[in-house]
């Protein structure tokens, strides 16, 4: 069903339901139901005149029919412009708030409460992002019941389960995350342990080895902290990309080497908080301990100009810091949404500039664009050969995801 001015007859059969001795005339039963709107403030409007209808069981059936129409085109959260309006419809709640990438995933704030039209159990928020803006978020009920929008089903999934995703009209789903028609896949490996004589236990990892391998040789390699999240289709998608820009002739063909943080033998314990904050002996273990058994396993080119750390979050400070303490193994640096600290900027500036190519992005909607930024500066001043990016998103997966061609292109590409 497409998502024009769709009108709809809702019949009620007045002998059916209140019927007394005085009611035995039916009233006019003729609703329209408009579902294809010109602005925001016609939709808001529209949509407050069905919730405020007088006549409970018609106004019921009105809404069940706009909302099930606007569900299925994929309209709610409904934005227009730089305009979206968040809605939730159900009796039961009694207060609504909306927390995501947008607020901090703030559950209280007054500013992302819902207000509720009438007594219809229709909420409603109005908010103003950009255009081309993607974010995560859940809605809250009755204070702490945190939901996925039951009205969106776009889901974008993060380390900690799914979340509904709002996409304002101008953002644009990034197409090589989607495998392509025909695609040559690589393969991925089980998972390896090494034991760490830096870290003192074992560490597991998985090594992606591009298609028509057996035929290849002096291959780049990119090492990947939280690799088991840029590894899955859902988080990451680097397979899905990798493949697809291969296939293409996008990139050279290169192995991916991800490094999974948790412990092997409880994977709910998660090691990265410690391991990726400027941890020199992490930084030992993965340039003195895993490259050269993956140099001495695999046929890689075992050159620093060849050889790429990545990462996000703590992960994007663990890569700045491999940069300046191991440049001489790793040339290049992946970095999205860098979360580290001030050490990092001031060690870049009381360095002598390094022998680094450097891709650099975050988002700009409580993400970690300060950070950025400071480094930046730091790498303008010195001259260094990097890319920067910043995207009207926060702190997630749908925003690194569609950030792993371009580093990968900038580094490896074939033109």
């Amino acid at each position: 069903m497409k998502l024009f001015s769709l009108i709809l007859t809702v019949l009620f059969a007045m002998q059916a339901c209140k019927k007394t001795p005085d009611d035995i005339t039916p009233i006019d039963n003729t609703v329209q139901v408009k579902t294809d709107f010109a602005s925001i403030n016609e939709f808001t409007k529209t949509l407050s005149e069905y919730a405020l209808n007088e006549d409970v069981e018609q106004r019921d059936s009105v809404l069940k029919v706009l909302f099930d129409t606007l569900k299925t085109e994929q309209k709610i959260p409904f934005a227009m412009e730089d305009t979206v309006v968040f809605l939730y419809y159900g009796k039961s709640a009694t207060s609504v708030f909306w927390a995501g990438d947008f607020n901090g995933w703030d559950n209280s704030s007054a500013d992302w409460k819902g207000a509720q039209i009438g007594t219809s159990g229709v909420w409603l928020l109005k908010k103003k992002f950009p255009t081309d803006a993607r974010l995560d978020y859940k809605v809250v009920t009755n204070g702490s019941n945190w939901i996925l929008d039951p009205l969106n089903s776009r889901v974008q999934y993060s380390g900690f389960g799914p979340n509904s995703e709002l996409r304002m009209p101008a953002w644009v789903y990034p197409p090589e995350t989607i495998l392509g028609e025909g695609v040559n896949r690589g393969t991925l490996s089980d998972n390896i342990l090494i034991q760490s004589t830096n870290m003192a236990y074992q560490i597991q990892y998985r090594v992606y080895l591009p298609y028509n391998y057996e035929n290849l040789q002096n291959l780049p390699v990119v090492y990947v902290a939280d690799g088991h999240e840029y590894a899955d289709d859902k988080l990451g998608s680097v397979k899905i990309v990798a493949d697809n820009l291969t296939h293409t002739g996008k990139i050279e063909p290169v192995i991916f080497v991800f490094i999974d943080p948790r412990n092997p033998s409880n994977l709910g314990e998660n090691r990265r908080a410690t391991e990726f904050r400027s941890n020199p002996n992490y930084v030992k273990f993965v340039s003195e301990e895993l490259v050269p058994q993956i140099d001495a396993t695999y046929k890689t080119a075992n050159s620093a100009n060849r050889r790429c750390i990545m990462g996000t979050s703590y992960g994007g400070w663990n890569a700045s810091y491999f940069g300046v303490m191991r440049s001489d193994i790793f040339g290049l640096l992946c970095i999205h949404s860098p979360a580290f600290d001030s050490t990092i900027p001031a060690a870049y500036n009381a360095a002598a500039k390094l022998p680094l190519k450097i891709y650099m992005s975050t988002g700009v909607i409580n993400d970690t664009q300060d950070k950025a930024l400071a480094l930046k500066a730091v790498l303008d001043s010195k001259g260094y050969d990097y890319q920067y990016k910043e995207v009207n998103e926060g702190h997630s997966w749908g925003n690194w995801r569609a950030l792993i061609d371009e580093p990968l292109i900038y580094f490896f590409g074939t033109k």
